[in-house]
């Protein structure tokens, strides 16, 4: 509707112009109420938009979730995850559309209804005051008597301004009705038209969206009839072998246990027993056992933890039980406790207590094998007759030695394919960015090296072969899935990646804390396996001998010399000296032959006494003397400290205990996570003091190269060069003695030289590297106690 007011119509304020007025004003009353009603009906529609938006976001989760649970269903996952996405893109097409509706209609119609037909009711309320004061001045005129002359003049003066004052206004009005008319027309069609190019886009994105959908619902149709015909032939042949079982017996129990120590899941056998508890009321409850890893445990539920019964099967045996009510029941028997089972019948009690008996045999045929590999391993040589082999590891040697591992062919942290990094504290793999990641911990918590491009000391190669990340993530990922974390996957953004290896080794959130009687028991059969590694006898548990007077030194008037070693002993007659215990020494790969202590050595047992209290330090420290690398990777995981004291035992530490265990790759492995190499016991003995009384040449090159202290002396007054000298072990006097020259050296040339002489250097690696290999050519002792007599 178009209505326009002519101004001098509206000069004249004619009966015309008023009727028009009334006609105008009741014509932009009706578009104000009509526009309300469009606006709210928009703000309706765009609510009940969002809320439909909203419902259809929690179906297309539900959709990605139903997704996610077909992982196994490659069909039903691929395309369920493409009609999320698609669906999921038209959620966004109808977001974009409310809100061009918001701006369009609601927000455009609002400004026209808020401020244009406000101007314009303003207008109208001053208009209405001035035509009533014109219509009173005009009254107050015509009423004015004629023999007043100042009323007449006075009445007729009010009636110029007040007319004058009104055609201003009536102008200003019929200028903003003139105005509005041609207003309204434009922002109603631009709002509309807006609106409508919004809807014409959403359709066509949808379109275009569903084109390229179409190929792929075609390609389903066809497979959805193939499938059809599938399960149809699936449900007869089901029905088929189901009326087949049903024709069986099954009067009796035909149930087959057998032994498989080659089994892929490495477990060698399981099945359900009754197991007796261990509390006051004898209660027998039914679980699931099963050997793996040479250990015994049960499981209530598949997805709980297995409960250990046995950690190792060569500790126990295995016996029938006639003497007790029921019948069937057989018991395991090892050094710390036992444990009463019952099995289903006669047949299965044999089959498993034939089953472990094989696993008894079985672990102790794979512990001369791995001895007997050991001692054929050789890498490096120092005789002048043979060329030298490589002295270290680099690139694809190592690498290939490392990815052999089981689980090493992925990164430990993200699975990422073929790793080429290592955290060298930990023994794990990493790729590239979880490296980096690693790195940003520091030192302290990781430490990380290149498989290619960084070359490789035997002894780190050995302790990466003797972890892996296996054997960490089941420590340090013990939880994980307990706790519903998520690992992550290889392409997934970097922060949360950080965020999950911060937890795994800062927080250790996922470690499971071992309770009080499971760390005994670890304690107890990690001091069990020393002992009988030591000396296979009860000599282990006896009484150490008494300990001299600290403050005691030797007199020169009563020292004699040994013929045998030429060890000066004190005037009772012996000095407390460490063992040398070859069972323990031939049990590991690099001091298998180490010389053995002269007779006039005292010997001083490695003795386990009952602690005041077990704790994960204890663990480390015994785990530490029995070469087991992942229980001390398990105890430093659970809080152990690597430089713990056992005041109960001269104030040993671990690194001392694994000196004593012989193995260079545990030394290795303690002092990559920040052992002190210079902590000493109660007798003023170093790390370096034990080894060299032990003659374990291969450790004493490794704490030298790690700054040991040579100079320090013990309360004897005895350094490890006069207790070398004195046991006439010529290699370890060389390398002590190369050492201080080799100090000399770099303190006379001061920052020009910090390493020291290349010659000796390499002199040093030459010694490591045997030490690991080739340790029968360091057993010299004996050709110069001969060369003496």
């Amino acid at each position: 509707m178009k209505i326009m007011l002519d101004f001098e119509e509206c000069l004249k304020d004619s009966p015309r112009f008023r009727a028009t007025i009334e006609e105008v004003e009741g014509d932009v009353c009706e578009l104000e109420s009509k526009l309300d009603k469009l606006v709210k009906l928009c703000i309706g529609m765009i609510d009940a938009g969002k809320a439909y938006n909203t419902a259809n976001k929690q179906f297309v989760n539900g959709i990605r979730e139903l997704a996610q649970q077909s992982t196994k269903d490659e069909v039903i996952e691929s395309s369920l995850t493409k009609f999320a996405e698609s669906l999921q893109e038209m959620i966004k097409y109808h977001t974009i559309l409310f809100d061009q509706a918001q701006r369009s209609i609601k927000c455009q119609l609002q400004t026209f209804v808020k401020e244009d037909l406000r101007k314009f009711k303003e207008a109208k309320k001053q208009f209405d005051k001035v035509s009533e004061e014109k219509e009173a001045a005009l009254i107050k005129n015509a009423q004015a008597p004629r023999n007043k002359q100042h009323e007449v003049e006075e009445a007729t003066n009010s009636l110029i301004a007040t007319r004058k004052f009104f055609r201003h206004i009536v102008l200003d009005y019929v200028l903003q009705i003139n105005v509005l008319q041609s207003k309204r027309r434009s922002e109603i069609l631009k709002a509309m038209l807006s609106f409508m190019y919004a809807h014409l886009t959403f359709f066509h994105q949808g379109y275009d969206l569903f084109s390229e959908l179409q190929p792929l619902m075609k390609l389903l149709v066809g497979q959805l009839d193939q499938l059809v015909v599938d399960g149809a032939k699936e449900k007869r042949d089901m029905e088929q072998k189901h009326s087949t079982i049903q024709q069986k017996d099954f009067s009796n129990d035909d149930t087959k246990l057998e032994y498989n120590v080659d089994a892929d899941n490495g477990i060698a056998m399981e099945g359900y027993l009754f197991k007796r508890a261990s509390n006051a009321f004898k209660t027998w409850n039914r679980r699931w056992f099963s050997i793996q890893n040479n250990q015994l445990v049960y499981q209530k539920k598949f997805k709980d933890n297995p409960t250990v019964v046995v950690e190792d099967l060569r500790l126990c045996t295995v016996k029938h039980c006639e003497d007790i009510e029921r019948r069937f029941c057989f018991e395991v028997v090892s050094p710390t406790k036992s444990c009463m089972m019952q099995a289903d019948s006669e047949k299965l009690r044999q089959a498993w207590i034939k089953a472990v008996q094989n696993s008894i045999a079985t672990a102790f045929r794979d512990d001369a094998e791995k001895l007997e590999k050991r001692r054929s391993t050789s890498t490096g040589s120092l005789d002048s007759g043979g060329e030298p082999k490589e002295k270290t590891l680099k690139g694809e040697s190592a690498l290939q030695r490392v990815l052999a591992i089981g689980g090493n062919t992925t990164c430990c942290d993200c699975g990422q394919p073929d790793p080429r990094w290592a955290s060298i504290n930990l023994g794990i793999t990493l790729c590239i960015q979880c490296s980096g990641i690693h790195r940003s911990l520091g030192v302290h918590f990781s430490k990380v090296r290149s498989l290619t491009l960084d070359t490789w000391e035997p002894e780190l190669l050995k302790l990466m072969c003797e972890l892996g990340n296996g054997v960490i993530n089941h420590i340090y990922e013990a939880r994980r899935e307990e706790l519903g974390a998520r690992k992550p996957h290889p392409g997934d953004p970097r922060h949360e990646i950080e965020a999950y290896i911060r937890a795994k080794y800062v927080e250790r959130r996922f470690v499971r804390r071992p309770s009080d009687e499971e760390l005994k028991m670890k304690v107890v059969n990690l001091s069990t396996r020393v002992k009988r590694l030591s000396n296979g006898n009860s000599e282990i548990l006896s009484p150490r001998p008494p300990q001299p007077n600290p403050k005691a030194r030797p007199s020169s008037a009563s020292s004699v010399k040994s013929s045998d070693s030429g060890i000066q002993n004190s005037t009772d007659g012996s000095r407390e000296m460490l063992a040398n215990t070859a069972s323990t020494n031939s049990m590991h790969d690099t001091e298998s032959a180490a010389p053995k202590p002269t007779a006039s050595l005292c010997k001083e047992m490695v003795v386990f006494c009952e602690p005041k209290e077990y704790s994960p330090g204890l663990q480390l420290f015994w785990a530490s003397c029995s070469c087991s690398l992942p229980d001390m990777a398990e105890a430093l995981a659970h809080g152990a400290e690597v430089n713990w004291i056992n005041t109960e035992d001269d104030k040993r530490t671990p690194l001392i205990m694994a000196v004593h265990g012989g193995s260079l790759v545990t030394c290795e492995f303690l002092l990559q996570n920040g052992a002190n190499v210079n902590q000493m016991d109660t007798n003023g003995r170093g790390p370096l003091h034990h080894a060299t009384i032990l003659g374990h040449t291969g450790q004493v090159c490794l704490f030298l190269k790690r700054g040991a202290n040579q100079n320090a002396a013990d309360i004897d007054d005895q350094t490890p060069l006069t207790i070398a000298v004195e046991a006439a072990n010529a290699d370890i006097v060389t390398l002590l003695r190369l050492a201080k020259m080799n100090e000399e050296m770099r303190e006379a040339e001061g920052p020009y030289n910090p390493s020291g002489d290349e010659t000796y250097q390499d002199i040093f690696q030459d010694f490591t590297q045997m030490a690991s290999h080739d340790p029968e050519k360091l057993n010299r002792f004996q050709t110069y106690d001969s060369q003496k007599q």
